[in-house]
C-alpha cells in the first residue's frame, strides 16, 4: 500500500532548493556524499520531524513539530538529508547531514510500503534515548505538522536503535511507548525539574 507523504510547507522546500543550488552552502556542509554526488541532486520525501517531549501519567504523549527533513537523492539512492526549521520569519534551511539514519529511513519507508494498511509517514525523535523512529500515522488525511501518536499508530525504530530495542521492527505506539517511558530518566521525559 503506498504511503501518503504529507506535503511540506512550500517555503521549507524552497529553502532546501536554494541551499542545494549554493556551492558555498554545500561545500560548508562538509557532507562527503553530497560533495561527491555525480549528477543532479533533488530533495524528496519530506517528512515532518516531531520530538517526543514527555509522556503524561495517563500514557498520553506530548510532541512538537521540530522541522521537516528531506532526503537528498542522487540517482537511485539518498546521499544526504536536509533539515529545515521554523523561525520567526518562517521556514528556513537548517543543515545538510549524512549518516546511518538516512539509509535506515529509506529501509523503513520501503518496509512500510509493503504493509497492507496505508499510513502517513513522519519522524519521531526521542532525545532522552538518542532514538529516531519512523512514525506511521493511521490518519492519512491529517496535517503532518500536528498531532500526537495514536495508540494504534506504528513506530519503527531506526538504526542505530538504543540497546534492547530492535531496529526496523514495527511496534504499536501502545506497546512501545511504555517501554520508552521506563527507559528514559523520569525527570527528562516527564519534564520534571531536575
Amino acid at each position: 500500500m503506498p504511503l501518503h507523504v504529507p506535503p511540506a510547507p512550500a517555503p521549507a522546500l524552497r529553502s532546501v532548493l536554494t541551499a542545494l543550488s549554493s556551492p558555498t552552502v554545500v561545500r560548508e556542509a562538509r557532507t562527503p556524499s553530497l560533495l561527491r554526488a555525480q549528477g543532479p541532486v533533488t530533495p524528496e520525501l519530506p517528512l515532518p520531524v516531531h520530538v517526543l517531549d514527555r509522556v503524561t501519567a495517563e500514557g498520553v504523549s506530548a510532541t512538537r513539530l521540530a522541522g521537516w527533513r528531506f532526503l537528498i537523492r542522487c540517482g537511485d539512492r539518498a546521499v544526504a538529508a536536509a533539515e529545515t526549521m521554523l523561525t520567526p520569519d518562517g521556514w528556513a534551511f537548517s543543515r545538510f547531514f549524512e549518516g546511518p539514519y538516512i539509509a535506515s529511513t529509506e529501509r523503513a519507508l520501503r518496509q512500510a510500503e509493503t504493509m497492507s494498511q496505508p499510513y502517513q509517514p513522519r519522524l519521531l525523535s526521542v532525545p532522552g534515548l538518542y532514538m529516531l523512529t519512523l512514525w506511521l500515522h493511521e490518519d492519512i488525511t491529517a496535517d503532518g505538522a500536528v498531532g500526537h501518536p495514536a495508540a494504534t499508530d506504528l513506530l519503527v525504530p531506526l538504526a542505530p536503535a538504543p540497546p534492547g530495542i530492535a531496529a526496523h521492527r514495527p511496534h504499536r505506539v501502545a506497546e512501545l511507548l511504555p517501554v520508552l517511558t521506563h527507559r528514559v530518566a523520569p525527570t527528562r521525559l516527564l519534564g520534571s525539574p531536575a
